[in-house]
């Protein structure tokens, strides 16, 4: 890079991070001004909740009806500025009239623990999901697991095959085009995120109701029910909330060779649910699956990333039809 080039990136640098600085400043005024509280956390699931520590996230909280008997389904929500177990509450509800459907609140998010005292990072979810599934239910489980939280079952997988029997990815990250090209400057802009001031303000406008209202409609060819963009605005009002997000909005979750290095590698059956989606794109997916016998892909229409809130019937019967092939 030329010194004029070196001169015009350092000067683009500073003024990005001088106008979010700006920005999240009024953002953090706004919230000392205004004193926002701490919303209530009802639960996300009618269900038990449930909690264990773990040796790696603190204590992690999820949902369970054990009612039924059967091969246990795992249900994970995915991860944004507020995911919770309301993302996959159709499935649960659908699921635990038929078998023991299990939801966990990943670490930072939900009931469980959102200390700021622990990077949120891959490995993070992934050994949360190893010690799920080994410690609290014991036995191989199906999963389905929503966009980026794919990729983290997919490496609990690849190093705990005995634990799982298969995987449902829905519209999951890592088949963009140019996917393991990508390189972000995560750990750069997680410290500049992390500043005090400009953490909370970054999130706290992240997080405003409009907002939260904005992003969860994207996620729907309709409007969002008010019941999911209510719990997503509880959610992410809790104390700690930021911490997490702050690590996602940062790119140091996303692995991007997690085609190569770890979808490629899985020997267990896996199908991919998608259709459209705001945050994602799927040109490699045809070819990744049409090359493996061991994965499968449908497409769920009308759906941008939850399918199962939009046409729960026909999700359900893919799902159905995956399992007992």
């Amino acid at each position: 890079m030329s010194q004029k080039e070196n001169k015009h990136s350092g000067w683009g640098t500073r003024l990005v991070g001088g106008l979010a600085l700006a920005v999240a400043a009024g953002g953090y005024l706004y919230y000392k001004l205004n004193n926002l509280a701490t919303e209530p956390l009802p639960k996300a699931l009618e269900a038990d909740l449930m909690s264990f520590e773990s040796d790696v996230a603190g204590e992690l909280f999820y949902y369970v009806d054990k009612r039924r008997s059967g091969r246990p389904l795992l249900l994970l929500h995915s991860i944004n500025a507020a995911p919770s177990s309301m993302e996959i509450r159709p499935l649960f509800d659908h699921y635990r009239q038929e078998r023991p459907v299990y939801s966990l609140d990943l670490p930072g998010f939900g009931f469980s623990e959102r200390s700021g005292e622990r990077p949120y990072l891959p490995e993070l979810y992934t050994q949360a999901i190893i010690e799920m599934v080994s410690t609290q239910i014991g036995t191989a489980v199906d999963v389905v697991a929503l966009s980026l939280t794919s990729e983290f079952v997919a490496r609990a997988a690849l190093q705990r095959p005995d634990l799982f029997h298969s995987l449902t990815l829905v519209s999951p990250t890592g088949f963009q085009e140019g996917q393991a090209e990508k390189s972000y400057p995560g750990e750069a802009l997680y410290r500049i995120f992390s500043l005090p001031i400009l953490s909370q303000g970054v999130y706290n406008l992240l997080t405003k109701r409009p907002v939260i209202g904005y992003y969860s409609n994207q996620s729907f060819t309709r409007e969002a029910a008010d019941e999911f963009v209510d719990y997503a605005y509880a959610t992410s009002h809790q104390h700690g909330a930021r911490h997490a997000p702050l690590y996602f909005l940062s790119t140091q979750l996303f692995t991007f060779d997690i085609l190569p290095a770890v979808y490629a590698n899985l020997s267990l059956p896996v199908l991919v649910l998608f259709d459209e989606d705001p945050n994602v794109t799927f040109e490699n997916l045809s070819g990744f699956v049409a090359s493996r016998t061991n994965w499968k892909a449908e497409r769920v229409t009308p759906s941008r990333g939850l399918p199962h809130w939009e046409v729960l019937g026909e999700t359900t019967a893919v799902l159905d039809r995956f399992w007992a092939g």
